[in-house]
């Protein structure tokens, strides 16, 4: 299976890493996470690693982390994810 092949759009993303489109577009707005790659068209499309965050992010959320907290410990490195393609 090729790389292209492996990237889903964001309610395939949303529901493989168990939550709402709107939180996922939330988590978007906020900057906490960004799309594997975005089609000339604007679709925002996802591969694992980016499934994988968003399962951290609502991991952390729901033990009580708020967003903006979350966000910042990205931002300074102490997670292993920093983005899509990064």
């Amino acid at each position: 299976m090729s790389e292209k092949s492996r990237l889903v759009p964001i309610g395939t993303a949303a529901k493989k890493a168990g939550v709402s489109r709107q939180s996922l577009q939330y988590y978007l707005m906020v900057g906490l996470l960004e799309p594997a790659e975005v089609t000339q068209t604007g679709r925002r499309l996802f591969d694992q690693k980016c499934i994988e965050k968003i399962k951290i992010i609502k991991k952390l959320n729901k033990t009580g982390y708020p967003l903006r907290a979350i966000r910042e410990l990205f931002m300074e490195g102490r997670g292993d994810f920093k983005g899509g393609n990064q």
